[in-house]
Order: structure tokens, then C-alpha cells, then sequence
């Protein structure tokens, strides 16, 4: 059952009622709009425990209902869920405000394989270090519009690359295109080794999302050793500490500062990637991930 309203719920009940069927040791569950499947499995006894992903109802894209949807997940994850996981100690403190609970933080983790490029740069018609990247899915939040709009303000700027897609954002889609030129390109949503070539050799990597917590694009960003500038959220600013610069969009918009700044000083770019790799091999190590997911099942199990 397609539609951003009906496809995870319906796939998320058809794939709780497979793992009742097998009667699994643990089960980890992913988003809180899907905690209405919680009761379920704590009537068959199956320990659960649920990665909340970000604060979901304040995304623009939801009507009244989807943010009732979410609300109400979040109360199921505390009541139901023998643990909740959150991926950003801002989201953590969140439920530990409203639902008294404590949750436990497990962030996304970076890595980058050691691979060859696949020819998407020249797919595209971009040269390495000769381009400013965005990655994210077409939705209102995650601002794409904004960052072209602040990115037409520049003059002599390398292209940009929108990378990404909107299955559920029609006028917002139709609305970029309207940008389309040669300065401003949109591939379409890319993965795997396309996606990590894009990240490794881009100029200038902009996160400019205002929901969530933990971004895997940019700890991704980050890991790749790229210069990166994000949205100044707390989120964001909790993932990228002084590795990241932040900009604005409301109610003025720095982005285009921002980006004209970084753009005149090698020095400043290059000494910015050098702190980014870093912070994300000290913090988001995909080993130190699977080991806090081990000993949480293991937890679970016991």
C-alpha cells in the first residue's frame, strides 16, 4: 500500500505479524510511528526495544493527523517498549523531559570504504573540489528551495548539486525544477559508490535539515573529510560541534555569507575537513555502534 500516510504502517504490521510468527529472542523496532505494533509484541512476551529516529510530527510535511499519529508513538514507545534508543542526546533529553524515562543513545555511524570512483562526476559534468554539494530527500524541513535561493545570491560559485528526491512533495519539486540550469543540477536521488564519490570530492557539503537527530548524510559528510556547513539546530550542532560551520535560514538567511566565506579560504576549508574526519572517527565509528547494539540485546535477552 503505497503513500508518505499508509506504506510504513502497513508494511510495519505485515513484518510484526512474520516475527511473532518466528518468535525472535529480541526485535528492534525503528521510528516512533511505528510503535502501534508495541502492544503486540509485548503480549507475546518478545522484548522490543525502539529507535525513535527524531521528533517526527514537528516535519511541515505532516497534517494534523500525521502529527497525532506521531504524538501518540511517542507515548506507546515510553509505555510499551522495553527500551527506547535515541540517536542524539537532544532527542534523548526529550523523552526524558516529557515521558520521564531514560533513554538510551546510540548514534548513526560514518564510514567510508576504501573504494574505487564510480564515474558519476563525469555523469554529471563536475569536477572534483569543483562543486557544492546537498543530499537529502525534496521536503519542506530539510529546506532544499532555501538552499538554492541562497545559493543564486553568489556570483562565480561552482555548481550546485541537489542530490536527492521528492516522492511526496510535488509542488516543492516542481518548483526547484524551475531552477534547473547549468550552476544548478539535480541528478536525482543517488546511492552506494555513486553517492560516497559525491561526498569525497565535493567543495563544499551543506546539511541544511531542521528535523531530526543524528543525520547519517552528515556525520557522512564528515567522515568522508568533508568541509561541511549545517543548519544551526541543536541536532546539528550536537553531531558537528567546531568540525562544522552553521548558517541560518530564518529570520535571515547566512547561508550565502556562509558560503562565500568558506569559498575564498583554502585555509579555512581544509582545516575544517581535518577536524570533521576526526570528530566522526572519535564518534560515530560504525564498531562502537554494533558493540552498543550488542550489549543492548544482550541486555534484552537476559
Amino acid at each position: 500500500m503505497h503513500g508518505k500516510y499508509f506504506e510504513t504502517v502497513s508494511h510495519t504490521f505485515l513484518s510484526t505479524l512474520d516475527a511473532l510468527r518466528r518468535r525472535f529472542d529480541a526485535v528492534l523496532l525503528c521510528n516512533a510511528a511505528n510503535a502501534f505494533v508495541l502492544p503486540l509484541f509485548r503480549a507475546a512476551r518478545i522484548p522490543v526495544a525502539i529507535n525513535v529516529d527524531g521528533i517526527e510530527r514537528r516535519r511541515r510535511k505532516w497534517n494534523v493527523a500525521g502529527k497525532a499519529v506521531y504524538a501518540i508513538g511517542e507515548s506507546f514507545s515510553a509505555v510499551f517498549a522495553d527500551r527506547v534508543i535515541a540517536d542524539a542526546d537532544v532527542i534523548a533529553d526529550y523523552y526524558r523531559r516529557t515521558f520521564a524515562l531514560e533513554p538510551l543513545t546510540i548514534p548513526y555511524g560514518a564510514g567510508f570504504p576504501d573504494e574505487e570512483a564510480s564515474d558519476v562526476l563525469a555523469r554529471i559534468g563536475v569536477e572534483p573540489q569543483r562543486y557544492i554539494l546537498y543530499v537529502s530527500r525534496f521536503e519542506p524541513e530539510n529546506n532544499p528551495l532555501e538552499v538554492v535561493l541562497a545559493y543564486e545570491k553568489l556570483r562565480d560559485a561552482p555548481p550546485l548539486v541537489m542530490l536527492g528526491a521528492g516522492l511526496y512533495a510535488p509542488e516543492l519539486v516542481s518548483e526547484l525544477k524551475r531552477h534547473e540550469s547549468a550552476h544548478v543540477r539535480f541528478p536525482g536521488a543517488l546511492y552506494g559508490a555513486d553517492y560516497r564519490t559525491l561526498q569525497r570530492n565535493a567543495l563544499v557539503y551543506i546539511q541544511a535539515t531542521e528535523v531530526g537527530g543524528t543525520h547519517p548524510a552528515l556525520i557522512e559528510a564528515m567522515g568522508s573529510g568533508g568541509c561541511v556547513v549545517a543548519h544551526d539546530t541543536p541536532e546539528n550542532r550536537e553531531a558537528g560541534g567546531d568540525a562544522v560551520g552553521y548558517f541560518r535560514l530564518r529570520p535571515a538567511e547566512t547561508l550565502s555569507g556562509t558560503l562565500r566565506e568558506w569559498l575564498s579560504s583554502a585555509e579555512l576549508r581544509e582545516a575544517m575537513r581535518t577536524m570533521a574526519r576526526r570528530r566522526a572517527a572519535e564518534r560515530y565509528s560504525w564498531e562502537a555502534v554494533t558493540d552498543a547494539y550488542e550489549q543492548l540485546f544482550a541486555s534484552l535477552c537476559c
